[in-house]
């Protein structure tokens, strides 16, 4: 037992090395207390400006012939209204309140890639800004927050453009914060944490972090499509030329359904953690719950066809997937019974936290009603398209998302600043929002069931609408006030709020350890329960007098523990790095990138693009894979650690097999945008048609195996000491590399195929592109590891950069492969 000087000594150590920066430098921070903070904050202002255009847009439609706006403005406004709340706030504010409270929920210091977090919250910050900017100068998208073409493809201006590019950019840092929280619940919860003991917040996050692998890629690879059509005049969804505006709804929905549940399942992660408190006990059914967040997250994949019930799909597509939509009742109802249940067999406490949960599950029940209902084909038929629909998503997502964050909020509001909301104006905000939100949606059941279509900015008197518009609109106001006054609750107690205290809720759960402080924990404690502050209430005392791990900083270094996936036994010391403007610089080149392009300044794009690469290597250069002083520490309690590890059992390794796993998904989602086109056409190529030809696919094929297999030898001739040998074979891949991406591009231009003329060549040289551009990603990381490796920071047994760039390789050579053979074979065999 160290003496009360020692311990002070410590905790001094570590509060100096985790200091947050002051003046300017604050916002060089990467710490997941400041990140998150700004997330939320972020999120929660885009929240706003998307409740701003909704109360023009129901202003607008509360009486008839209202002539407020025009209608090119009331467009752009309600397709900003959807594209803010879907992309800029539902989806970040379950990655903002993640970063912020996860790390402390798994008895870990920060989450492994700080910085990671940090340039995900720049992109946001930057694409976001961007996209709602464009309503102020009259260019803002028009065509919907789902843009669907000919529409949007044909139109003039650059509204389509903003959303493309913008959202494009806004999806890598959603992309980014998924593959920090999926690695931080995998690999750093405290010891002891078995995956069984795993909060179910950490569940739910784990579960919406592989949905959006698997959800956003297709998107994203729709947004390729979409803008070469755009730019380039390639036809993907010109009918005249063989396109099909189908493969955007599908590539869409394919988002677009799962989105509903990645936005829906961290929500209710939150009631998963609020319930037990002011219920007095731990969660019912906790088992069932997680195999049920599973079971959601899978079944929500085969549902995007029920989005598309009026396309003209054929009949047993439609029995199909209305099949499904019902489906997924039966997991999302397990989780709700399980609340239900929780509730019922506590006490339960009258607090501000629990009247949103109680709302939120009230509002989403009606919500998964009329769910089901939209989810028959034949009833579907009736109101798609109507304010009907605009009810049931709102109900869902208010009920499901909405509510459960404003819950969270007063929850967790302690936790991070040490005070408490006001709880007299919480319960007026709760009821204001509650009733002004039924007043607003519950009528418009009824308008949709009248026949008023969405998406108009107008109607006439004679249509029987007007009273029930009049009522929504009243509604909105009355739910903007209430949020309104939760907004004042926030800014008025964040300066003089009264102080929370520790722990003010009784809670069970590892996070109000030690809560609002920037070191995370005293010290990481070991854990044996699911509630250990109920199960061991000796744990707060004895972590304030550092007992545990890592109750020092000796070195000055910021450090966490990384452990195995399933029991939680502690592998390495992992040194996570500090304060740094290099992820804003590195957000602000990848921004311009983006941004320039679309108003086609290719050049400044390109300069800005190149800011961005310099800054991205840098980053990796001087704050990744370092070689430490020494090759192992004491832990503390006896406990020694190495501090270096690559491999598997690395987080790097982790995170690239995760970055790759969407990565590979958006590929296949070109793949099946060729083969979609194969089966919708009779003749597909269509007869006469330039191709590839089977030689250059070949060539470029083999050239991608030989690349693979050399970079592949010198991960292992560098792991058995062989240092030049290994050099060579880095050397000999660069050209190889560079070689199969020319074979690639030589196919389509020997054959002679103009990507404007038809589907076939234009999805043909889709595919080469994105293969020719991981190509070349492929070869600066090849040349990366070889400058490593001539530099002296990377050898036998520091090799964390090469084994991860040769699981990039892995993937690498499967979409060679199949690009290959589907550029090469297929046009044979049709």
């Amino acid at each position: 037992m160290t003496d009360a000087a020692t311990r002070q000594a410590q905790e001094a150590r570590l509060k100096r090395t985790w200091a947050t920066p002051k003046g300017w430098a604050y916002w060089s921070d990467v710490n997941n207390t400041s990140v998150g903070v700004w997330y939320i904050v972020t999120s929660f202002a885009f929240m706003l400006f998307g409740g701003a255009l909704a109360l023009i847009i129901r202003a607008q439609l509360a009486v008839p012939d209202a002539g407020l706006v025009s209608a090119d403005t009331y467009n752009q406004v309600f397709t900003l209204h959807g594209t803010v709340m879907m992309f800029l706030f539902a989806v970040p504010i379950f990655e903002a309140v993640a970063i912020l409270i996860l790390p402390a929920m798994l008895g870990a210091r920060d989450l492994p890639f700080p910085r990671l977090s940090a340039f995900g919250y720049w992109c946001f910050l930057i694409g976001g800004v961007f996209v709602c900017s464009s309503i102020f100068f009259g260019i803002a998208p028009d065509g919907g927050w789902f843009m669907y073409p000919p529409l949007s493809t044909e139109q003039g201006g650059i509204g389509a453009d903003i959303w493309l590019l913008g959202l494009s950019f806004i999806e890598v840092a959603s992309i980014a914060a998924a593959v920090e929280l999926i690695v931080g619940v995998l690999k750093c919860r405290a010891p002891g944490m078995h995956i069984n003991l795993t909060p179910l917040y950490g569940w739910y996050v784990l579960v919406v972090g592989a949905m959006i692998l698997f959800a956003f890629p297709p998107l994203i690879a729709g947004d390729l499509l979409f803008e070469l059509e755009r730019l380039l005049d390639w036809p993907f969804f010109d009918v005249t030329r063989g396109g099909d505006p189908l493969l955007w709804q599908h590539l869409f929905w394919i988002f677009g359904h799962p989105e509903v549940y990645i936005i829906f399942l961290p929500a209710i992660a939150l009631l998963a953690m609020i319930i037990p408190t002011f219920s007095g006990r731990p969660i019912v059914g906790y088992s069932w719950i997680v195999l049920s967040a599973l079971g959601t997250g899978f079944l929500s994949f085969g549902l995007w066809v029920h989005h598309m019930f009026t396309t003209g799909l054929p009949s047993i597509s439609l029995g199909f997937f209305s099949a499904a939509s019902e489906a997924v009742a039966i997991p999302t109802g397990i989780q709700l019974f399980a609340f239900i249940g929780t509730v019922m067999l506590g006490r339960a406490q009258r607090s501000v936290p629990m009247i949103f949960c109680l709302g939120a599950l009230a509002t989403f029940v009606a919500g998964g009603l009329t769910g089901v209902m939209v989810a028959v084909a034949p009833f579907d038929f009736q109101v798609h398209d109507t304010y009907f629909i605009v009810a049931h998503l709102h109900y869902t997502l208010i009920g499901g998302m909405v509510f459960p964050v404003l819950a969270g909020v007063h929850y967790y509001f302690p936790f991070f600043c040490g005070k408490l909301l006001s709880e007299r104006l919480g319960v007026w905000s709760f009821w204001l929002m509650f009733t002004g939100f039924n007043v607003a949606f519950l009528p418009m059941h009824l308008t949709g069931l009248l026949g008023m279509p969405r998406r108009v900015f107008t109607y006439g008197a004679d249509r029987g609408w007007s009273e029930l518009n009049l009522v929504s609109t009243l509604g909105a106001f009355l739910f903007a006030a209430g949020f309104l006054l939760f907004a004042w609750n926030c800014l008025r107690s964040w300066w003089s709020g009264a102080e929370s205290g520790h722990n003010p809720w009784k809670a069970g759960s590892l996070e109000w350890l030690s809560p609002g402080l920037d070191i995370g924990l005293r010290a990481i404690p070991r854990i044996n329960h699911r509630y250990p502050l109920w199960e061991d209430p000796g744990l707060v005392e004895r972590n304030r007098a550092g007992e545990g791990l890592l109750p020092d900083a000796e070195e000055g270094k910021r450090e966490t523990l990384v452990t195995t996936v399933l029991d939680a036994v502690p592998l390495q010391v992992l040194r996570v790095p500090g304060p740094s403007f290099v992820p804003m610089v590195a957000a602000v080149g990848l921004g311009g990138l983006f941004i320039l392009s679309t108003f086609h300044f290719y050049w400044s794009a390109l300069a800005s693009g190149l800011v961005y690469l310099a800054a991205q290597l840098w980053w990796l250069w001087h704050g990744t894979a370092l070689i430490p002083e020494k090759p192992e520490k004491d832990a503390g309690e006896g406990v020694v650690l190495p501090l270096y590890r690559s491999g598997p059992s690395a987080t790097g390794w982790w995170a690239m097999f995760i970055t790759m796993t969407g990565d590979a998904t958006a590929f296949l989602a070109l793949v099946f945008g060729y083969f979609f086109f194969w089966t919708v056409h009779p003749d597909f190529p269509p007869p006469g048609s330039a191709t590839p030809g089977l030689f250059w696919p070949a060539v470029a094929g083999a050239l991608t195996l030989a690349a693979w297999g050399l970079t592949l030898a010198a991960r292992r001739l560098n792991a058995s000491g062989a240092i030049p040998a290994a050099r060579w074979a880095l050397a000999l891949s660069l050209p190889a590399t560079l070689a199969a991406g020319a074979a690639f591009i030589a196919g389509p231009w020997a054959g002679g195929m103009d990507p404007t003329a038809h589907s076939y060549p234009a999805i043909t040289c889709a595919l080469i592109l994105w293969a020719v551009a991981h190509l070349a990603a492929g070869a600066i990381m090849q040349g990366y590891c070889l400058a490593r490796s001539l530099a002296g920071k990377m050898d036998a047994r520091h090799d964390a950069n090469i084994w991860n760039v040769t699981l990039y390789w892995h993937f690498m050579l499967f979409a060679g492969l199949v690009t290959a053979a589907v550029t090469g074979l297929a046009p044979e065999a049709a």
